[in-house]
């Protein structure tokens, strides 16, 4: 048997590196349309340099290839979410349930106010769902047409979105990455949700200062003119009635009652076609393209629906664009970019190139402010290298929590800083499952929405500050009364 040797800085530097020249690259070759394709490649080729280093440590294929098998398979509940939004984006559309919540929003919503009220929106709904996924497949989407129709920036609208939907994600009990990150550090579930409290809520209120100035600063004279354009449009092309509204409430009630996400997003995507059977005809027949026999019709509209991209055709190109299903297939490449991500980040971890590098990261963490903010660093470049969440905050978790010990820090410090920076930090990464998965399901690429995912941008930052102050440090020596010191 060979023998396994530790990796050098140099060597676990060596494929970040390379990955690292070769997106940049990328983006200066291909620019947005990098993810099409491009980035995949460079996530493999990447990967085979990162073997390269495995093998010369002394890793056999067999291993490398369990390493990248056991993060593939870590992925799939992902995968699968991720196709089944896909068809519930279809027949929703097909159904009529986004357009009505786009119609009904255009008329409750003031543009002013908008990017506002999505966060609040998206913050209640992720908050009582504790899923992001889930909020911004739901709510997400319609809030997406809705700002479009006002003539926002999609990628605006999406941060706002997304800046809400991982507020609720981060400090809702329902949540995995909620109950994850207390049960790496060696806490519980509410004394990390309490102590979150004190850098969550500053992070939000600035975020919503932030989206309620930009909507005072935004000029709103097109936005009323191209609102009643698609509210016309809308109105003349679908049947607004307001059964259509059970079936998104009934997908978020199974997801508070704790059904899984897979299997709730299903029911509502199956819904979603029995309600554009009973509501849309005229919808079902445009988009079969069958006018006689309504069953036949009926069941190639809804197969399309789930399945592949659909088009609601009006007479403007604009609300034409708004009004489009992308199915299952819509979120394959999306798919494939996960995988490649998982192979990459699975390759990495199989001779421990990422531990090496974590672990040079903690010999700078000399005062409480420099060790939560290599903590933050090391989950940001988990999140970039492992392509995960679950990994930004499990390995981090599982590295940290001896010295946060033995620095004389309660584990619900080293719990906030996972979160803080682990959770929300992985919606920023183009190929990061949680990337790769908003930009495929609001159909807004990751670099156009990142700048303005405020909330999450702010988080990290927020607790780092907290370190750094001294502010609201729990101490292994502190009485229970006298903890927030």
């Amino acid at each position: 048997m060979t023998e396994k040797r530790q990796a050098t800085l140099f060597q676990a530097l060596l494929p970040i590196l390379f990955l690292i020249a070769l997106l940049t690259l990328n983006v200066t070759v291909f620019g947005s349309d990098a993810i099409g394709g491009a980035n995949q490649l460079v996530l493999l080729i990447s990967a085979g340099v990162a073997g390269l280093v495995a093998w010369q440590l002394g890793y056999n294929y067999e291993e490398i290839n369990d390493s990248i098998v056991r993060s593939i398979s870590s992925a799939l509940p992902a995968i699968i979410i991720l196709l089944t939004i896909g068809s519930l984006s279809g027949t929703w559309l097909l159904s009529g349930i986004v357009p009505a919540m786009i119609y009904y929003g255009l008329k409750i919503l003031n543009p002013v106010i908008f990017l506002f009220a999505a966060v609040i929106v998206s913050a209640i709904v992720s908050l009582a769902t504790g899923s992001s996924w889930s909020t911004i497949a739901t709510v997400g989407i319609a809030l997406l047409g809705i700002g479009q129709a006002m003539n926002i920036s999609e990628g605006l609208i999406a941060g706002a979105i997304i800046s809400g939907a991982y507020f609720g994600d981060k400090i809702s009990p329902l949540s995995d990455t909620t109950n994850l990150a207390p049960a790496m550090a060696g806490t519980d579930l509410f004394t990390h949700i309490r102590y979150m409290v004190y850098t969550t809520v500053p992070s939000l209120i600035i975020t919503l200062i932030i989206f309620l100035v930009w909507g005072f600063a935004m000029d709103t004279t097109s936005a009323q003119t191209d609102s009643s354009v698609v509210l016309q449009a809308i109105e003349s092309k679908f049947n607004l009635n307001p059964l259509l509204f059970i079936v998104p409430a009934l997908v978020i009630f199974m997801i508070v009652k704790r059904v899984p996400a897979a299997p709730a997003l299903l029911v509502g995507a199956l819904l979603g076609g029995l309600f554009a059977v009973i509501f849309q005809p005229d919808v079902v027949r445009q988009v079969s393209g069958i006018e006689e026999g309504y069953a036949h019709a009926s069941f190639v509209a809804v197969m399309n629906a789930l399945s592949t991209t659909i088009h609601v055709e009006t007479d403007n190109a604009t609300i034409n664009e708004l009004l489009t299903g992308k199915g299952m297939y819509g979120m394959l490449n999306t798919v494939w970019l996960i995988i490649c991500a998982m192979i990459f980040g699975g390759v990495m971890e199989s001779c421990g190139l990422l531990n090496r590098i974590a672990m040079e990261i903690i010999r700078f963490a000399k005062s409480t402010g420099s060790l939560v903010t290599s903590t933050a660093a090391t989950c940001f470049f988990f999140n970039v290298t492992a392509s995960d969440q679950y990994m930004a905050i499990a390995v981090p978790g599982r590295m940290y929590a001896d010295t946060y010990r033995k620095r004389g820090l309660k584990p619900e410090v080293l719990s906030r800083t996972l979160e803080d920076s682990g959770t929300v930090t992985s919606v920023l990464i183009p190929w990061n499952t949680c990337g790769a998965t908003q930009a495929g399901v609001l159909g807004v690429k990751t670099a156009l929405y990142a700048p303005y995912c405020f909330f999450c941008i702010i988080s990290p930052l927020m607790t780092m500050l907290f370190a750094y102050l001294n502010i609201k440090i729990r101490r292994l020596e502190d009485k229970p009364e006298h903890s927030n010191t």
